[in-house]
């Protein structure tokens, strides 16, 4: 809808804007610091997740934001908005730390349980990705003109997978049994469904829980560009439908119509 391709210039520099910061405490020393779930957490994250709050919250006053790093609404609160910002200010910390260059910013804004405007910013190349429901998906490379972005069709042939290098062995193997021909790309963070979007790699399958700020903004882009990421039942991820902020299994798929479904191991979890 037009209303959201409005906001998506500022939100294109509010990104930029947190990718500079990110970029400048990157090649600085910088505290480590574990989180209750035991993951970790950087002045990178803290310094991101302020511009980006700040930048949203003055844009739109009147929209709610969750961040991974801001105070979870309850549910009770949360359960009455129809529109909201789904925010992860470093997507990839642990790629951050390790120096892999493979760390994103992740926003979305969400409509009625979907997302309907999604921005991927990558800190250290300067790339963005980026979607609005209606208007299609786009890759900018620094510096250049956006282009326009489409998945792959499948027409046979080698099965490109694109996983983590922290990927569970039994379930990735199990995988690779199953699709015979295939190649791997290793790739961190929510680059890897953005890789299935520009049409580099058809498949991206993950198992057990993320959060909704991991898959928001890139599942629209996905949409948009003529994929699909949805729950290992076929269907679409939605957000904020209960208490709990974390989706279940999901894949990402390039060719919507062809049944990668029935390719999947048996052992899903």
């Amino acid at each position: 809808m037009e209303k959201y391709l409005k906001l998506l210039a500022p939100v294109l520099r509010i990104a930029e804007q947190a990718a500079v910061a990110i970029s400048d405490i990157y090649h600085k020393e910088y505290s480590i610091i574990k989180k209750i779930d035991h993951s970790p957490l950087t002045d990178a994250d803290l310094a991101s997740h302020q511009i980006i709050e700040e930048g949203l919250l003055a844009l739109t006053p009147e929209l709610p934001l969750i961040s991974e790093e801001g105070t979870e609404p309850p549910f009770d609160e949360r359960q009455q908005w129809q529109s909201y910002w789904l925010v992860d200010p470093l997507d990839g910390t642990r790629e951050f730390i390790n120096k892999t260059d493979e760390f994103v910013i992740n926003i979305a804004l969400i409509n009625n349980n979907k997302p309907v405007l999604g921005v991927i910013h990558v800190p250290v190349t300067g790339v963005v990705y980026y979607a609005v429901q209606g208007y299609g998906a786009f890759k900018k490379n620094k510096g250049k003109e956006p282009e326009k972005i489409r998945s792959k069709v499948w027409d046979g042939g080698k099965i490109r997978i694109v996983a983590s290098s922290r990927a569970s062995n039994i379930h990735y193997q199990n995988l690779k049994k199953c699709l015979n021909d295939s190649e791997t790309i290793i790739m961190g963070a929510a680059l890897k469904s953005c890789l299935v979007a520009e049409g580099a790699a058809d498949l991206y399958v993950r198992y057990g829980e993320t959060s909704e700020w991991d898959t928001a903004a890139a599942q629209i882009i996905v949409d948009e560009s003529g994929g699909a990421l949805m729950a290992l039942d076929g269907l679409p991820l939605q957000y904020n439908r209960t208490s709990s902020l974390l989706n279940e299994s999901f894949i990402v798929v390039g060719d919507r119509h062809h049944d990668w479904l029935s390719l999947i191991p048996c052992d899903k979890i």
